[in-house]
């Protein structure tokens, strides 16, 4: 009932592709939200480069814009899915996309740099980079660079993290924009890595990405960037933020001052700590209680099926407890969130991860429930069939309740899991603990104290948790006979 409920509400609530009103519709824009200067949050608001130029975009074309943040390999998913609108998020133009896509003219134009260890002279031009190991975005247009270049690509999510990689000296180089990389140095001081080169000398051209189907909306897009770079407005956003005019070819040398703002590490830790906070109210507990509820009816009912002698309920059961237990979670939450909409069926990011959630939950609840169920004594059945008790009769007084005793211990452990699991929600546009912290470590590079942070309310959670399981146990172990 509890699925039901969720799913009736997600059908209800699924946006369109743009929320029409009479004349400002309602374009949601997908942005990373990690890739300083361009999109990153500063105080809490989404701000940047690309951020300051779609705004622009959507007061002269007549938009309302709704932003939406998504690890950049999961943008192209959502835009496919009609998740989102568009992308802003420094997405060069190439012939394989355009083949896919819908682009707009250029609104900034960049060079790719290479990036090594200071003390490695062996790294100067792409040729340099054959048979070494690259940390790029799997999906980003430096990641096929680097392939075509001989490198061995190993998938990160963002540039910081690629960028950390490379610090440790964990990967060799690292290929990407070079405003980026100059935000990083800026931003983190550090003298461990630096440019070794440029990609070729070739200047590649970014621009604002539209479905296949959203022609109009582009053209509108389009027109709008065109009067932009005309009046002047999109060279000083560019002037803004790099003292120069990237929005044309040869604009300038670029200068930043790095997206930390120049803060301590404890100062970024106190900044981040109230949105994580928010994230575990937000996103974490609700979530938890949900799927954890859910999960729990339809491991009852899974595990009773199990139980039947009735092939046609028990090998159904038997091959769901199978699928969802040899399968990833994060797989599963793909499929529900990214692939459903293939077929029709498109749900919100909380209730996607909700139904995903529940169904794992169900998956790996109905053993432990089958088996408590088939730990009570074959006794307990008969005594109450001597007294004229009938199969449901018997289950809800007699068995169900020994059974919840002996469950008691491997369910929290489920719950536990489930805790932690939630974490995996924000690959579905879910606001969670650790989706803060990353969003933070992107733009200051204080990746320790913060996913150290994140641990932290993870654990405390589960520490409460098992104080209250310990007292349920010590409750229940008073009936056992």
């Amino acid at each position: 009932m509890l699925l039901a409920v969720v799913l009736s509400l997600a059908v209800a609530g699924t946006p369109a592709a743009a929320d029409e009103t009479q004349d400002r519709p309602v374009v949601r824009v997908g942005t990373e939200g990690t890739y300083p200067p361009f999109s990153f949050e500063r105080d809490g608001e989404l701000t940047g480069y690309d951020i300051e130029v779609v705004r622009a975009v959507a007061e002269e074309a007549g938009f309302e814009v709704e932003f939406v943040e998504a690890p950049f390999d999961a943008l192209f998913a959502s835009l496919d899915s009609g998740r989102v609108d568009v992308i802003a998020n420094q997405v060069t133009i190439n012939p394989e996309r355009e083949a896919r896509y819908l682009f707009t003219r250029p609104y900034t134009y960049s060079r790719g740099v290479i990036v090594a260890a200071t003390d490695n002279d062996d790294i100067a031009t792409l040729e340099d980079i054959r048979g070494k190991v690259a940390a790029q975005s799997e999906t980003s247009n430096w990641s096929q660079v680097a392939r075509d270049a001989g490198a061995e690509v190993q998938a990160v999510e963002q540039f910081s993290q690629a960028a950390a990689l490379l610090t440790q000296g964990r990967v060799d180089v690292v290929v990407n924009d070079s405003i980026a990389v100059l935000d990083y140095l800026a931003s983190t001081g550090s003298t461990d890595v630096e440019i070794k080169g440029e990609v070729d000398g070739e200047v590649s051209r970014q621009a604002l990405v539209f479905g296949q189907d959203d022609q109009e909306l582009r053209d509108r897009a389009d027109e709008a960037l065109q009067r932009l770079q005309d009046d002047g407005t999109l060279a000083a956003i560019s002037d803004d933020y790099f003292g120069a005019d990237v929005s044309i070819e040869d604009g300038g040398d670029v200068e930043v001052e790095g997206s930390s703002g120049g803060r301590t590490t404890w100062e970024v830790v106190q900044d981040t700590a109230g949105p994580m906070a928010w994230g575990v109210v937000k996103g974490t507990i609700p979530l938890t209680i949900v799927s954890f509820v859910a999960g729990l009816a339809i491991a009852l009912v899974v595990a009773l099926a199990r139980m039947s002698s009735l092939p046609a309920l028990r090998l159904p059961a038997k091959f769901y407890i199978s699928l969802i237990r040899g399968t990833p979670l994060l797989v599963q939450l793909f499929v529900i969130f990214y692939g459903l909409p293939q077929l029709g069926i498109k749900l919100p990011g909380f209730p996607a991860a909700c139904v995903a959630l529940s169904l794992n939950v169900g998956g790996y609840a109905a053993e432990i429930i089958r088996s408590s169920i088939l730990s009570v004594p074959r006794g307990q059945f008969e005594a109450a069939t001597t007294i004229g008790m009938g199969y449901r009769q018997t289950m809800r007084r007699i068995v169900l309740p020994q059974a919840s005793r002996i469950a008691v211990p491997p369910l929290s452990n489920t719950l536990l899991s489930l805790i932690k699991d939630t974490s995996l929600a924000s690959v579905v546009l879910v606001t969670e603990p650790l989706r803060e912290a990353v969003k933070a470590a992107s733009v200051t590079g204080e990746f320790l104290p913060l996913y150290c942070l994140a641990a932290l309310y993870f654990w405390v959670i589960c520490f409460l948790l098992s104080i209250a399981q310990g007292r349920l146990e010590k409750k229940l172990g008073r009936y056992a006979t």
